[in-house]
């Protein structure tokens, strides 16, 4: 068809065909509006985890309440932080504790627009994007909201669990992505303000330091709003690589990178050209110290006490390692700080006199004093390392052999302070077992708390706990439960008996068995049973054990709270099975409270990361004893102190404490274990001092015995605690009962008020321990 001619006005301009134009401007709109649609479909398909292969989204919930791991935190009673439970180190800052600084150095360094975007920084962005086009870098485009997406969701981790994320070249576009889509629902739920709080908190900021509380007290041993504009600029550096730019581990790094985020600060206004000057100039001066399990308040009570939390966090629902908990403790502070020092005191000047007792000699010695062949290597089979090397090498001997003898640079303990040294994993386990170990226990008998918990001598390098884990032959602090029983049938601590032999006939399977005194023989002199506990008198307590019925102490020991099996036989009453220093203190405690047994306590209250409390706990108790029963027991274990040839009267003549005390010593055969448990009014003590194997210890009694190696650790402590009046021990008598007692207690009405001495107690020197003797086996 032709078409009609027109008239046209001459141009220089081609004629164009008709709708050229606007097929073209319709092409291009439509290939706009496809991408727009398609982003947007695509945006939605991640959202979604279509068909799943973009992996999983977090839901509304977790949006809302994001979970970031925070350490669970230990709390003494007079409110210390004694250490944390945690997988990552992190302990919450409200916004209020950051200073404008850090802030500042924050948004200039990672997202200088911050204030303006909505999570996502379009001219960012746009430069990524064009650098990726032309080849160039383009710099960083992801924003501190997206960073803090990439962190809480973990979307290069958790998140890529989708098909399209085993794909090297989408992988990144997805996540790319979902860090976009959570950066935008995060600043729709939460102010700039708690973004910044958020992000602060949940870095790795390198030495195990997550979160800016923690950072900045492991770097500068500061709160974060004590930290100057310098120190900041250096936190905020650490967060771009923390290994690299770690201020301890790469200090020149770290100085460079800490004076650009101060050229950053300068570049967008928040810092002057002269402190610029000044700040650039400053070296980075720390204060360093990585939390670890092995530092912090009582180290081995807080592992006790974790295992009772991680039961009651299975129960629950809970995670004590990421929870953030609030965990408040029976412990004192104070008073753990003065156990502590007083076993290290002690256990410094035993250890020298026992490194000069066995000075050029083998100190691991059977019953007869023979040293124990092969001794170590028959012990390091027991060992870690020696399991270790059995699995690497299928059990060959001369591989296990070689680095068992191969000589490595390690850091070992030492009284004196951490020191280098060149050994074997042999000669170690050898240089360890020279040393003696102890434990220490206090608790309030009225109501179960445990105040101090010292379970050895260093956690660091001997982690076996000696108050709960360990149990050893108590010796003759368990005597006082057979006198319990005595006293509970009808025996007067008046009660008199001569120091004559008392012997078990043979029964099927086992021979007759006569206990011996301390010094090994008999007086034929006549005490009561008072003087008998008081002096550690065996053969005044095998006599009651037979009248009373091996059977009969068992029973008493359980109803006092001993739940390590005790033998029915005629050893009983010289503690010939082995208990716990836990157990001992609760028994001891039913004495001063009133007959009620009342079990160790150690957490009152747990609370969330809110301050809600979970859980409040109150102590375990039972009638154990009539209150008239208890009370006799607590005057028999005064003697002890009082008493002329009392095992603890060095605590009146030498220690010099006026107020009433009880006590009682121990010692088992060969001087394996020396033993103390000491009374007040409100506070029970128990310790304990030995080798860590048996067939370790010093040879004489000299040296060994309760009243010699264990004692003195009590003086010291109660010393301290005696002295700190804000403590607030009591120094009042022993409350009476509150009837009237049904028999005498003045037993001089009974021998005339004559007093038997014995010729060793004149050797007391109320300032030379050496020369204590004790009559305990």
């Amino acid at each position: 068809m032709a078409y009609p001619a027109t008239k046209t006005k001459s141009s220089s301009r081609k004629p164009q065909r008709p709708g050229r134009f606007t097929a073209f401007t319709r092409t291009l709109w439509l290939l706009f509006g496809g991408g727009v649609l398609g982003a947007i479909l695509y945006v939605l398909a991640v959202s979604i985890n279509f068909l799943g292969l973009f992996g999983r989204m977090p839901n509304l919930k977790t949006l809302e309440n994001p979970k970031s791991e925070l350490a669970s935190e230990v709390y003494s009673a007079d409110g210390a932080l004694m250490g944390k439970y945690f997988h990552e180190n992190r302990t919450p800052a409200e916004y209020e504790d950051l200073p404008q600084h850090l802030i500042d150095a924050l948004i200039a360094t990672e997202d200088s627009r911050f204030e303006q975007h909505s999570g996502i920084d379009a001219k960012a962005t746009g430069r990524v994007a064009a650098g990726l086009v032309t080849g160039g870098s383009g710099g960083g485009g992801s924003t501190l909201t997206q960073q803090l997406a990439k962190v809480l969701f973990r979307t290069r981790g958790d998140l890529n669990d989708g098909t399209l994320n085993k794909v090297p070249g989408v992988r990144m576009l997805v996540t790319k992505t979902k860090e976009w889509i959570l950066a935008v629902r995060l600043e729709r739920n939460y102010t700039k303000r708690e973004i910044l709080r958020m992000y602060l908190n949940t870095n790795d900021y390198g030495s195990n330091a997550f979160g800016i509380n923690t950072a900045s007290k492991t770097f500068f041993n500061k709160k974060p709003k004590d930290l100057t504009v310098s120190e900041a600029a250096t936190l905020v550096g650490v967060l771009n690589a923390p290994s690299r730019f770690s201020p301890k581990f790469n200090p020149d790094r770290s100085k460079r990178r800490r004076n650009w985020v101060l050229l950053q600060m300068n570049k967008y206004g928040y810092l002057p050209e002269a402190s610029l000057r000044a700040d650039t100039l400053k070296p980075i001066k720390l204060d360093y110290s990585v939390e670890n399990q092995n530092e912090g308040i009582a180290p081995y009570f807080r592992v006790e006490v974790s295992k009772m939390l991680k039961a009651w966090a299975k129960e629950t629902d809970h995670d004590l390692y990421a929870d953030g908990l609030k965990i408040y403790t029976t412990i004192d502070s104070r008073m753990q700080k003065y156990a502590e020092s007083a076993l290290a005191e002690h256990m410094k000047l035993q250890q020298k006199w026992f490194d000069a007792h066995w000075k050029g000699q083998q100190p691991w010695r059977d019953e007869t004093g023979k040293v124990i062949p092969n001794f170590i290597a028959t012990s390091i089979r027991r060992t870690e390392r020696y399991k270790s090397l059995n699995n690497r090498f299928d059990g060959n001997k001369d591989s296990i052999n070689y680095y068992l003898r191969k000589k490595y640079k390690m850091t070992v303990f030492s009284w004196q302070g951490e020191k280098e040294m060149v050994m074997s994993p042999l000669d170690s386990l050898a240089y360890y077992k020279r040393y003696l170990q102890a434990g220490f226990m206090a608790m309030n008998p009225l109501n179960g708390q445990i105040k101090a918990w010292v379970g050895g001598t260093n956690y660091k390098y001997f982690k076996y706990d000696h108050v709960k884990q360990g149990r050893r032959q108590p010796g003759s602090t368990f005597k006082p439960i057979v006198y319990t029983a005595a006293i509970d049938q009808g025996y007067s601590p008046c009660y008199q008996r001569p120091d004559v032999a008392t012997t078990f006939p043979a029964v099927a399977g086992r021979e007759s068995y006569t206990p011996k005194n301390f010094e090994g023989g008999f007086s034929g002199r006549t005490f009561t049973l008072r003087q008998a506990l008081a002096r550690s008198m065996n053969s005044i307590t095998a006599w009651v054990v037979q009248k009373v019925g091996p059977e009969t102490v068992v029973q008493y020991a359980k109803r006092l709270g001993i739940t390590s099996p005790i033998e029915a036989v005629p050893a009983v009453g010289f503690g010939s099975s082995d208990v716990s220093m836990f157990e001992l203190c609760g028994a001891y405690g039913t004495f001063v409270n009133k007959g009620v047994w009342t079990g160790p306590m150690m957490v009152t209250r747990i609370e969330d990361k809110n301050g809600n409390v979970l859980r409040e706990f109150v102590p375990q108790t039972k009638e154990a004893l009539s209150e008239e029963t208890a009370y006799l027991m607590t005057y028999m274990l005064q003697a002890s102190t009082t008493e002329p040839g009392g095992t603890s009267v060095i605590l009146k003549t030498g220690f010099k404490f006026p107020y009433e005390m009880g006590g009682k010593t121990g010692t088992t055969s060969n001087y394996s274990d020396a033993w103390f448990m000491g009374i007040t009014p409100d506070l029970v003590c128990g310790m304990w001092v030995g080798g860590e194997d048996r067939s370790i210890h010093f040879r004489t009694g000299a040296y060994g015995q309760g009243a010699r190696l264990a004692l003195p650790i009590y003086g010291v402590f109660m010393r301290k605690v005696y002295a700190d009046k804000g403590i607030g021990i009591s120094t009042a008598p022993f409350p009476k009962p509150t009837q009237p007692l049904s028999i005498e207690i003045d037993c001089s009405r009974y021998y005339g008020g004559q007093r038997d001495t014995i010729p060793y107690d004149q050797k007391l020197n109320q300032t030379d321990l050496q020369d204590l003797d004790d009559q305990d086996i």
